[in-house]
């Protein structure tokens, strides 16, 4: 079986980050985010990371060359041998030409891009509702997906949770804007190379999880 690289496409609040995360204990594969990727290489002050870091406290935007740079150090490192789920990378066609190119260099490619498909008019329930552990990052919702145990992570068992401060009615609506104008084109670029997979993304976690997973064996039977 080749190494699995998986592609999780939604918009915000489509549940990206769990299910990811649920793929990655099932298959033993690595969830990579954009976020955790950039915070992971200025603290380990690479090369790549010393140049994201100066761009971050010059309070721009990383550029996509230097993504592509520190994703490339990540999938080069031993846990990453058998595959990875990246979460919120690619979001531009730009960004997914050069992520074809990064993988084609290692004679790798995209497995399966899998489109969590949700209705926006839900969108601002899920997000206003999300929450995470600080201290290991498990994500819960105050409708969806609470701790077994109030105030108590179950996979860590810390006490302190957080709330993304943009997690709220009054941004919802221009993320939603700008992933439409910017990330669903994704959905016709992964199509027309025939790895676009479709989830209904508004069910059960649980039932969601299991559609997921059987679209990830499949794409490395």
């Amino acid at each position: 079986m080749e190494n699995q690289i998986s592609i999780l496409l939604g918009p915000p609040g489509a549940g990206k980050g769990t299910q990811a995360r649920m793929l990655e204990n099932q298959f033993g594969l690595v969830q990579l985010s954009t976020g955790d990727l950039l915070r992971a290489a200025v603290a380990a002050g690479t090369d790549a990371g010393k140049q994201a870091k100066a761009v971050m406290e010059d309070g721009d935007l990383v550029s996509d060359d230097i993504v592509i740079a520190i994703l490339r150090d990540r999938l080069g490192e031993a846990d990453c041998a058998k595959g990875v789920i990246l979460d919120g990378f690619p979001r531009t066609t730009v960004q997914a030409e050069a992520l074809d190119a990064l993988l084609s260099e290692t004679g790798q490619r995209i497995n399966a891009a899998i489109s969590l498909e949700v209705d926006d008019g839900a969108m601002v329930t899920r997000i206003s509702g999300r929450y995470t552990c600080g201290g290991c990052g498990e994500g819960y919702h105050d409708s969806f997906k609470q701790p077994a145990k109030s105030d108590v992570c179950d996979t860590c068992g810390g006490g302190v949770f957080k709330r993304r401060a943009d997690d709220n009615a009054e941004t919802v609506a221009s993320r939603l804007e700008a992933y439409h104008a910017q990330t669903a084109p994704l959905i016709a670029y992964y199509d027309g190379k025939g790895a676009l997979q479709s989830v209904d993304a508004m069910g059960d976690i649980d039932a969601i999880a299991k559609e997921l997973g059987a679209l990830v064996a499949l794409a490395t039977a």
